[in-house]
């Protein structure tokens, strides 16, 4: 399949066989025949798409193919697998399953048409596309539909929740586009999910793979560097205070619609929203991380918090009660009396996490948004429930990614998931970073931890920036850095006179920026974590990228300060054991930004001195691709001239720049 004269190479224009890509091809066959686990980082440029998806269709039976994002699992579907399967000729089913939210809700959009009451006049026209929409679409599924903007506060009242979906007793439920596209995959041979999908499932029974799980006898989890975040937030309970007014506010519409004679209903969930309102006034600020134990240090808000709590389990209690005595009147008041009861439970479960069966100590704590609060009980080690959901029923279990090892050891990633981290490998990527890239690491800026970081990186970064003329990433670590960076970079173009567009975070969605980015072509992007991962630039559009620290969490994260003081307490360093290899991968990550095929060159600026000053540097900078490394600008600057006067000679006819011309630039 992957020789120079077979099925890939006849039917796909410009294929190239690649080592890595065929070993990878063979150990996951492996791990198929075997019913066993297999880590794989593959480098950038592998091809890891094709080497799992070759044996997963060849060797039969029912394959679930997990990605990171809903992007990918779209790429999956519409390129890579018809890709493979026609290359392979092979007779292979394939299904796309997203969460609900993903799909239109023939019950819900009526509900919204009759309505009418709509916050904007834009809503209105996008209500009025969904509606056209829904006469032409087969899937139901809102990405086909790109008139309307995947964000658009539209669609919450469209697509239907796990909580408000009536289930067989809908009058639509025979259309239904969610039973329809489980119903599908229920029948294919390869089915392609996406983590949070997958982990949904596991724990709420929720998405359709109830189904589908036990007939699988091969899973595949791509970017499954991932995956420890995503299990860890669904093997733990979160309950927001917008689900408590979602419910109070359905309660009243359908209470109104079924049972107007028997209650003043707005009267009855008056008390709710209020506590649930009441409970956001506790915290003074937004985008707060907070455990119980650092809003209790605070006297008056834990205080104000405890109260408040109390008010809010009281006036849930009361609710569920009322909606008991009317839960007979019609399906829709029953489930918001199950939706009332659920809610109870877990709240009572958040204040009193000592009388709940816990399968992994968790730790509590509470996240602050500017109109919502949510109260999170997470666990501080996921490794023995995801040993457990994957015991039983023989199958494989694969797990791929360009960044899961530390200078290729696997051990701080298979010890997350609990996994045999002697099944892993690791595989080189086919370029050549040694002459397609340089790692710079700027002198005399200051710590980190400076208030006048941020000002510095990007004075350093201005001279690159001119010299590649824009096309540059500035990645950074903090949203606060993203905004003075971003208006920093405002001023001195202007004050310059530099024509260069300036793309911002939060401007528009990660997608539109990313198309517009490469569009433009000499464009400065601004972004946070959002965009360390999952983007892919290839050509002339992107020369730099610049990372302004090391990406380390918070150390008053609550999640990550419990996981410490649990690691403290075994005798071992949280630093070594937990905060450096997770620094690590999420850097590798960033770093990956920079070569994406074979003729990309560029810069990889990182303004965190301590790459360099700590011993612990060395062990950071040899777990990234084996770039050529320099301190001097002037070899960054020149690096970075060469490289877009090669690319303007390839635009002129002339052929891409060679990597003799290149390699000059930093004096070999």
């Amino acid at each position: 399949m992957f020789a120079e004269d077979g099925a890939f190479a006849a039917a796909i224009p410009g294929y190239r066989p690649r080592q890595s890509q065929r070993d990878m091809a063979c150990a996951v066959a492996g791990a198929i025949e075997a019913n066993g686990s297999l880590i794989v980082e593959a480098g950038t440029g592998t091809g890891k798409t094709y080497a799992y998806l070759v044996p997963a269709m060849l060797w039969g039976g029912k394959v679930i193919v997990s990605t990171g994002t809903k992007n990918l699992q779209d790429q999956l579907f519409l390129r890579d697998i018809p890709a493979v399967r026609g290359a392979l000729n092979v007779p292979v089913t394939v299904a796309l399953l997203k969460g609900r939210s993903n799909y239109v809700c023939h019950y819900h959009l009526e509900r919204a048409s009759q309505n009418g009451r709509l916050a904007s006049r834009q809503d209105a026209a996008n209500l009025r596309e969904i509606n056209r929409f829904l006469k032409t679409t087969r899937s139901g599924d809102k990405a086909e539909l790109s008139s309307v903007p995947e964000n658009a506060p539209v669609w919450q009242l469209v697509t239907s929740t796990r909580d408000n979906c009536l289930g067989s007793d809908c009058a639509y439920y025979k259309d239904c586009f969610v039973m329809q596209a489980r119903k599908e995959a229920q029948q294919a041979d390869v089915v392609v999910v996406n983590h949070h999908l997958f982990f949904a499932d596991v724990m709420l029974k929720d998405t359709g793979m109830a189904e589908l799980l036990p007939a699988a006898n091969t899973i595949i989890f791509d970017e499954a560097h991932q995956l420890p975040d995503t299990a860890t937030l669904f093997f733990g309970q979160t309950l927001s205070t917008n689900q408590i007014i979602e419910l109070a506010r359905d309660t009243v519409a359908e209470g109104l619609s079924q049972a107007r004679d028997v209650a003043d209903w707005a009267a009855v969930a008056a008390p709710v929203e209020r506590a649930a309102r009441d409970l956001r006034l506790v915290f003074r600020q937004d985008g707060a991380r907070l455990s119980v134990t650092q809003i209790e240090a605070d006297a008056d808000m834990g205080r104000q918090f405890g109260e408040t709590l109390e008010a809010l389990r009281s006036a849930l209690s009361d609710f569920a009660a009322v909606l008991e005595t009317q839960a007979e009147r019609a399906e829709t008041i029953e489930q918001c009396h199950r939706r009332a009861v659920a809610i109870c439970t877990q709240l009572e479960a958040w204040i009193a996490p000592d009388k709940a069966p816990a399968e992994a100590e968790s730790v509590r704590w509470v996240e602050v948004f500017s109109s919502a609060v949510q109260l999170h009980l997470t666990p501080l080690s996921i490794a023995g429930i995801f040993s457990k959901q994957r015991a039983g029923v023989p199958r494989a279990w694969v797990f791929t990614s360009a960044t899961l090892s530390v200078k290729g050891n696997f051990t701080h990633y298979a010890a997350q998931l609990g996994l045999d981290r002697e099944a892993s490998m690791t595989l080189p990527s086919p370029f050549d970073y040694g002459r397609q890239g340089l790692l710079y690491v700027p002198r005399d800026l200051p710590q980190p931890q400076s208030p006048q970081f941020t000002d510095a990186v990007v004075d350093a970064a201005l001279p690159l920036i001119e010299a590649s003329g824009g096309r540059a990433f500035l990645l950074c670590t903090t949203l606060r850095a993203v905004e003075r960076a971003a208006d920093r970079l405002r001023d001195e173009f202007e004050s310059r006179g530099w024509e260069m567009p300036l793309l911002v975070q939060g401007q528009a969605s990660r997608t539109e920026l990313l198309d517009r980015f490469r569009e433009l072509g000499n464009a400065v992007l601004v972004g946070s974590q959002s965009f360390w991962e999952g983007v892919d630039v290839r050509g002339d559009a992107l020369s730099l990228v610049i990372i302004d620290k090391l990406p380390f969490a918070p150390p008053d994260d609550p999640v990550l300060a419990a996981r410490m003081e649990v690691l403290q307490k075994k005798g071992l360093s949280p630093f070594a054991v937990h905060q450096l290899p997770h620094a690590i991968i999420a850097l590798k990550q960033g770093a990956g930004r920079l070569i994406r095929s074979e003729s990309d060159r560029g810069v990889l600026m990182i303004c965190d001195v301590r790459l360099v000053e700590k011993a612990y540097g060395k062990q950071i900078w040899q777990s990234l691709p084996p770039f050529r490394r320099s301190r001097e600008r002037t070899t960054a600057v020149e690096f970075l001239r060469r490289v877009r006067h090669a690319s303007k000679a390839g635009e002129a006819g002339s052929a891409t720049p060679s990597s003799d011309t290149l390699s000059e630039a930093v004096g070999e």
